[in-house]
């Protein structure tokens, strides 16, 4: 099992948005940077994401999701009504991909990306690098665990 970091705005989609679904399961699409499509596609069902807040008043990992569904086309991306919309692509040479997750956990307190930015065990972690726009990216065990730990923790 690998470990994840998948990045959504709140007022778009956020980890309560998720947990009200139902089935707690919502496709995780619109990825639309090369790399980020390349970790989506490298994601096997039952790796475990953090969910993480983006573009909001205060940014951080708010839990977890369970990846059940490995990458698959992200039809949005030859939809011309979607926001996603890549004129690029189509269903015969899809360029992006999309995976499903399933609700997890909702940890107990946010750990704020200024807490990783500091955090010793943390600071290295992609998102906490400065300039890091990387909305999906590999989190390593060490990390994946003290992440766990801090929103876990009250």
């Amino acid at each position: 099992m690998r470990h994840w970091l998948l990045k959504s705005e709140p007022d778009v989609f956020s980890l309560a948005d998720l947990k009200a679904r139902p089935g707690q399961i919502e496709p995780w699409n619109g990825v639309r940077n090369y790399l980020a499509r390349n970790h989506l596609r490298a994601m096997a069902v039952g790796d475990i994401g953090c969910f993480y807040h983006s573009n909001c008043d205060e940014p951080g990992i708010v839990g977890l999701v369970e990846i059940i569904r490995a990458a698959y086309p992200d039809h949005t991306s030859w939809d011309p009504s979607s926001p996603y919309f890549d004129a690029k692509s189509d269903a015969q040479n899809p360029r992006w991909s999309m995976v499903d997750v399933k609700f997890k956990e909702e940890f107990a307190r946010t750990v704020t990306l200024a807490e990783m930015k500091v955090h010793p065990s943390l600071s290295a972690l992609e998102t906490a690098r400065k300039g890091s726009r990387l909305s999906v990216h590999p989190v390593d065990a060490g990390h994946f665990n003290v992440i766990c730990r801090l929103g876990r923790s009250r």
